[in-house]
């Protein structure tokens, strides 16, 4: 890292953000293509996640993370609880997991504190909470950072799996029916789950029970492509046998 860079991630981590066109004004002389490259080398080297206008920092993205998901992690926590623990079980040291993004898989990802893990997200906070425990060796995925769900997406990001070997992939989905699958709100979401899935030994998808039901846009699995489901006790009871008839291991 030049001297230039460190004075942009500086000035990203003092404001949270800067968007190119407020370091074309601390940087006159710089080229804005240059410009370029040095936040592309800063989010190689994982400092900061570069958006269409600009670039935030990794701890800015951290605190919003926080706040937009407050109120989501408050929401049936004893059975988030639960689907992380179980899924926690499916963890072998210094195996390639993959974790999704989502409350779910964020409560996976407290519970690696003692673990020796390669670990590829497209979580920004879910890389920090993997972070915690130096023992991980943490990959993010590179992309365009989508401010809904806090997710690492687009082609880079596609290029980036396609490099990849997964283990075992930990899927959450925000919304299952028989007819359509496992659904989710974006269309570059949807993307990224598909290649992920493709790319795995394993696809473990972690979805309590009020997901059932729920129909979104985006397809990205079939009751084919998961090799279990891990979900709550409050499951009904129709839903579970359906499952079981499709074959898709259930574990609640």
């Amino acid at each position: 890292m030049n001297e230039r860079q460190q004075k942009i991630q500086t000035i990203i981590n003092e404001n949270g953000e800067a968007k190119l066109s407020e370091l074309e004004g601390f940087f006159p002389d710089v080229s804005t293509m240059t410009l370029r490259r040095d936040l592309e080398k800063l989010e190689a080297l994982g400092e900061i996640v570069r958006t269409r206008s600009g670039a935030k920092s990794i701890a800015y993205l951290s605190r919003l993370s926080e706040t937009q998901f407050s109120e989501r992690e408050t929401q049936n926590i004893a059975e988030k609880n639960f689907i992380a623990q179980v899924a926690y079980k499916n963890i072998k040291q210094d195996s390639s997991i993959f974790l999704d993004t989502g409350t779910t898989v964020t409560g996976l990802a407290k519970l690696l504190s003692n673990d020796k893990l390669f670990i590829i997200t497209t979580a920004p906070n879910i890389a920090l909470e993997c972070a915690k425990n130096t023992e991980n060796t943490v990959f993010m995925t590179g992309g365009q950072l989508s401010s809904g769900n806090l997710s690492l997406s687009g082609v880079n990001a596609l290029s980036f799996l396609d490099h990849i070997n997964i283990d075992v992939a930990f899927m959450a989905s925000s919304g299952f029916t028989f007819n359509n699958g496992f659904t989710c709100g974006n269309y570059d979401e949807c993307q990224i789950k598909k290649r992920v899935i493709e790319k795995s030994a394993k696809s473990i998808m972690l979805m309590d029970s009020t997901k059932f039901g729920r129909n979104l846009p985006f397809t990205f699995a079939g009751l084919h492509d998961v090799d279990l489901l891990i979900t709550d006790k409050n499951i009904a009871q129709e839903d579970l046998k359906r499952l079981q008839k499709a074959g898709v291991a259930v574990n609640r």
